[in-house]
């Protein structure tokens, strides 16, 4: 069975109301997971609204609506009607007019859907209620609590302007990630006012030897060895054999490394080494982490 982010918020209950007292909130604010944003939420309005509840939305195309909760909402911003990725005639009556959230009329053309991000913000009084009382068996906020609370709760929403990518398919996980390579990205990691934070490896600068790199992000503490890397993302402890050449790829790279007489080891038992062999060709893959 499928469990959404209404399962663990109440499973985590007692600690999220304990936060909430120790620190004289009265709102919490919830994140699903599955994807990546820019965004400090310092615009975000929630009790200046008067809202009970605030789910943050952005305006997306008809090529990804249907993979999303689609929402309508009034001039005010209050949510009106919310739908779960919604197809065929269901997703057609949801197509707004996004001009009233700022866009041009000709952004309004190309995305006139109003996504759901999945990431809430609610009165705790309220998410006390909706959890244990109207919904103790409820799994889902999107599919089952937010489309019956807005029947009874003032819900509004926030419109997102920033980067955010929803990552949660094979395909958008790969583009997200490639788009990295960009000339100019629309998500930097080389931003002063928005640092990366991140565990510490302490692994030395990679090595490159007669290889050709091109419009690609290369980590830490990897080997490449006369290997042609093109648009490409590749990760931590990444090694990579004579001869290679990577395209449109992800590599997530290894827990580990091994030294060279381990390798030599390896092949003369039959064994495959860490990393990517010599005379390799791979194209629009993603490459899963090498455990060993």
């Amino acid at each position: 069975m499928t469990r959404g982010l209404a399962y663990p918020t109440r499973s985590e209950l007692l600690l999220i109301m304990k936060i909430a007292c120790d620190f004289k909130f009265g709102m919490r604010g919830l994140e699903k997971g599955g994807e990546v944003f820019a965004s400090s939420f310092g615009s975000l309005r929630h009790r200046r609204s008067g809202a009970e509840i605030t789910i943050s939305c952005l305006p997306v195309d008809d090529r990804r609506a249907s993979d999303f909760g689609l929402v309508k909402i009034d001039n005010a911003g209050r949510l009106i009607s919310f739908s779960e990725k919604p197809k065929g005639v269901n997703l057609t009556a949801m197509h707004v007019d996004t001009t009233l959230l700022g866009l041009s009329r000709e952004e309004a053309q190309k995305k006139p859907y109003i996504a759901s991000m999945g990431i809430y913000v609610i009165k705790k009084d309220v998410l006390l209620n909706l959890l244990r009382c109207q919904f103790p068996m409820a799994n889902d906020f999107g599919c089952e609590i937010i489309p019956a609370a807005a029947k009874e709760c003032i819900v509004k929403v926030y419109i997102f302007n920033d980067y955010w990518e929803d990552i949660g398919t094979i395909r958008s996980f790969l583009e997200a990630n490639l788009a990295l390579t960009d000339d100019l990205p629309r998500f930097s990691f080389y931003d002063d006012t928005r640092p990366i934070c991140t565990s510490r490896r302490n692994l030395p600068p990679s090595m490159i030897n007669d290889s050709k790199v091109m419009d690609s992000i290369i980590s830490h503490g990897c080997v490449l060895d006369n290997c042609s890397i093109e648009h490409s993302v590749i990760g931590l402890r990444s090694h990579i054999g004579s001869n290679v050449s990577l395209k449109d790829t992800v590599m997530f790279g290894a827990d580990f490394y091994e030294a060279d007489v381990e390798r030599s080891r390896l092949l003369a038992e039959g064994r495959v080494p860490i990393g990517i062999g010599e005379n390799t060709t791979i194209r629009k893959c993603i490459i899963d982490k090498m455990h060993g």
